[in-house]
């Protein structure tokens, strides 16, 4: 991914990459993209754009393993989270869902990726200490709770799912507000060019709309101008 393309990612919301994905693929059908509504930390911010650092979680229950087992693969989660291609997303699976109870996302979890370098994190689990966490470091989570649980890692870059979508570590991440996408590495060579073809195209309708004096009839006109851009 070039710095050109890294820094337009950064400025479009996800639907828009996820439109732009359809449009750099030349059909309709992407469905590498969460399902569900997701909470964000932080609402009016551009959106996290990475590489993703996967693990699974879980917090119902306490570990079974043995201590050292616990506390050698909760520092193997951290060396992987410090270590990778950047810009970086973190992704977690809580393996709970849909009854995830405890908050791995609070502010000191949200400080120490935030201070490795990573662009923030998708979960399907829970976040906390919203007016604590950190600016430059959004959470887009499956709940918000007030506990942290038995909280503890299971998995350390494996694949993983969140809202119904597939991330393998390394897979990049577009996410916002709105959930997210994974972008597929067949279309980065385009993805640029087509980005700037959809914003166009939505011009078409989007600018007369806008307009005083927009009716039936200069939508029929617009809308025959965007379909055929379309085409």
């Amino acid at each position: 991914m070039n710095e050109n393309l890294l820094k337009l990612l950064q400025r479009v919301d996800t639907p828009t990459a996820c439109n732009a994905i359809e449009v750099a693929q030349g059909k309709r059908g992407f469905n590498a993209f969460t399902r569900g509504t997701m909470l964000a930390s932080h609402t009016d911010v551009p959106a996290m754009v990475g590489y993703a650092r996967t693990a699974r979680i879980a917090a119902v229950a306490p570990p079974t393993e043995a201590p050292e087992v616990i506390k050698a693969r909760r520092m193997a989660y951290y060396r992987h989270m410090s270590e990778g291609p950047r810009p970086a997303v973190v992704v977690i699976e809580d393996m709970d869902f849909p009854h995830c109870i405890g908050a791995y996302w609070g502010e000191i979890n949200t400080n120490v990726h935030k201070g490795f370098g990573m662009s923030g994190a998708l979960t399907n689990g829970v976040m906390r200490d919203l007016g604590d966490l950190p600016d430059g470091f959004p959470v887009v989570a499956g709940s918000i709770g007030p506990s942290h649980g038995f909280v503890h890692v299971k998995e350390v870059g494996t694949t993983v799912t969140v809202f119904g979508m597939q991330v393998a570590d390394g897979d990049l991440i577009h996410a916002d507000r709105h959930g997210g996408v994974v972008i597929p590495s067949e279309v980065l060579d385009t993805l640029e060019v087509a980005i700037h073809k959809l914003l166009d195209t939505e011009k078409l309708v989007l600018d007369p709309a806008r307009k005083d004096g927009f009716d039936l009839d200069a939508f029929e006109t617009a809308w025959a101008a965007f379909e055929n851009a379309r085409t």
